[in-house]
């Protein structure tokens, strides 16, 4: 009798990587490996297994019929093995490891980043990588443990949870107001360059929010990066919609029409249903929960919480 396949579990977590990205080279940068080694234990599995579970071709390397029914297999295992280390991990262990974390930019640099000390100094064995690309970013395909997102995700095996409301006003820095057209009411804006996001690089309909303030704006500076919007808005090129969180730090940028327009729009924490309970994945969103509570002083607006009744904003959270 011939012995029966062996494989380890190294070898599924390496067909994982090549799976869900399709490429070595991505698959070897997430599991920092090499693209030779990735090869190789791919050799492997298929000869342990004696099935082909990629294709090979220039662009990449695509499931077979048979290497998408062990994907399922092989998640499963993946599976119980993070409830297996949650389960075993004791107080000592519970907060070891690696953790991705993808945000949105202006969360992660003006919100996340000062707080990081602190994190560091509750996790001191918790290694943490922030991804602010947040668009390249997939929680299905294991490349981010956690992400902050804007819009709460609809469906799929995720946790999710709202962090914190946070708003928006038009800002323009003083230079620039006291030079440009007066401005009264919404009709007004039009006389103005507005900077915002690159139309067709919006990742997230919650950033989609020039046609709530008026459908006829057209941008006349465009990036993908909040911080060179706020950069270009402080320097005087045109007026903004920035958050509350960050705008009101610079003294130079006044708010445009402040009793008129706010819009509101929230931060939510997301994860992959399997990975909520691994301890070190629960030791970042327990802090990201505490730190916005902490500070939720800064995302809502002083004047807003004024002009709301404590049962308005009761009913609001």
């Amino acid at each position: 009798m011939s012995n029966p396949p062996q494989f380890t579990w190294d070898d599924l977590q390496f067909f994982l990587a090549v799976a869900r990205t399709g490429q070595l080279s991505t698959a070897a940068r997430q599991l920092r490996s090499s693209h030779a080694t990735v090869s190789r234990r791919i050799d492997r599995l298929e000869f342990a297994l004696k099935v082909k579970l990629f294709e090979r071709n220039p662009r990449g390397y695509v499931l077979t019929a048979m290497g998408t029914r062990f994907v399922e297999t092989a998640e499963r295992m993946e599976q119980e093995t993070e409830r297996l280390r949650a389960d075993l991990a004791d107080g000592s262990m519970a907060q070891r490891g690696l953790v991705r974390l993808s945000a949105p930019e202006g969360f992660a640099n003006f919100f996340f980043a000062p707080v990081l000390p602190r994190f560091a100094a509750r996790h001191p064995h918790l290694s943490l990588e922030l991804v602010t690309i947040q668009q390249i970013m997939s929680l299905s395909r294991k490349e981010a443990d956690i992400s902050v997102v804007l819009d709460e995700p609809k469906g799929g095996p995720y946790f999710a949870e709202k962090l914190t409301d946070y708003h928006l006003q038009i800002y323009g820095s003083r230079d620039y107001l006291a030079k440009a057209p007066a401005i009264t009411c919404r009709q007004d804006l039009l006389e103005h360059p507005f900077v915002s996001y690159i139309e067709e690089m919006i990742f997230a309909p919650g950033l989609d929010y020039l046609s709530d303030v008026h459908p006829r704006i057209k941008p006349q500076f465009q990036s993908s990066s909040i911080f060179a919007q706020l950069t270009a808005t402080r320097n005087g090129l045109g007026l903004c919609i920035l958050p509350y969180f960050f705008a009101s730090r610079y003294p130079e940028l006044v708010r445009v029409l402040p009793e008129e327009i706010d819009l509101k729009r929230q931060y939510w924490i997301t994860c992959h249903r399997d990975l909520k309970q691994a301890p070190r994945v629960r030791a970042v969103i327990d802090f990201l929960r505490e730190a916005v509570r902490g500070e939720d002083a800064r995302f809502v607006p002083p004047y807003i919480v004024a002009a709301s009744s404590p049962r308005r904003l009761e009913s609001g959270s």
